[in-house]
């Protein structure tokens, strides 16, 4: 991860889930971006919402804590975790050997693929980093998807952004040629926004373990593993008992944890 960038600051939604008061130690404080819709977002009320959120608020419910939320930019999302800002992070973050350096990881609650986006009538059909060299590629800055496009394209223009939201206004505004995200948030965007609809996926998803990991995870201060440990039993259960399914199927048409329709 990169140094940080301007935070989220006071944003924080305490919420009980519990009728039975705990003590203070209890309380776990869970962190996200609050950028990346549908995964987390800010909603119309101000509050910190998504797929990752309703799941991190689930499994604090199944380990019998109250949960406070916390919002922090990507760029600074590890550090904020290492400087103790929150206990743990579930904001999409795929599970990478240079990330394991830094933070441990729970089991992966969902896979994940990347994809390139083109204008419906750039006609990009060759991917090669010879062919895309004259090209504009844009992605968030801080993820394994700019790694990728630097990586793979060093030689092509390469335009790194805050939020994932700022790519997809240049996307948009025509001031990118390529965007590499993630498939799932980049399919939402093209097909249900009217901004989106300028755009389209294109080519095979990429699948490479070097940049999508294994799988997403939840990032826990590698100390922590009691906490670790806890976590993993909360995911199994909730995916056991169908709690997991009905917040997928809140956001999804397929579920997110086999990428198959069910």
């Amino acid at each position: 991860m990169k140094t940080i960038v301007k935070s989220l600051v006071g944003l924080a939604v305490l919420t009980s889930l519990s009728a039975t008061a705990v003590n203070a130690q209890d309380t776990l404080r869970l962190g996200t971006e609050g950028a990346f819709p549908p995964f987390n977002y800010i909603d119309s009320s101000g509050q910190l919402a998504g797929f990752d959120v309703d799941i991190g608020l689930a499994l604090c419910e199944e380990m019998g804590r109250e949960c406070e939320l916390v919002a922090q930019d990507w760029d600074g999302i590890i550090p904020g975790l290492i400087a103790n800002k929150y206990d743990f992070v579930i904001a999409s973050m795929f599970i990478t050997e240079e990330r394991k350096k830094q933070v441990a990881f729970s089991d992966p609650y969902y896979l994940a693929a990347m994809s390139y986006v083109a204008a419906k009538d750039a006609g990009i059909t060759d991917f090669s980093p010879e062919a895309l060299s004259n090209r504009t590629f844009g992605a968030q800055s801080g993820t394994t998807q700019a790694d990728f496009i630097q990586a793979v394209y060093p030689q092509a223009d390469l335009r790194l952004y805050a939020s994932q939201d700022d790519a997809n206004l240049d996307m948009a505004s025509g001031r990118l040629d390529l965007m590499v995200g993630d498939t799932i948030p980049l399919s939402d965007w093209t097909l249900k926004t009217e901004d989106g609809a300028c755009c389209e996926i294109i080519g095979d998803p990429i699948t490479d373990p070097e940049f999508v990991g294994d799988g997403v995870g939840i990032a826990i201060r590698q100390a922590d593993t009691d906490l670790v440990e806890a976590i993993n039993a909360a995911l199994a259960t909730i995916i056991e008992n169908g709690t997991y399914k009905e917040i997928n199927d809140q956001y999804f048409d397929i579920n997110v944890r086999t990428m198959k329709a069910e």
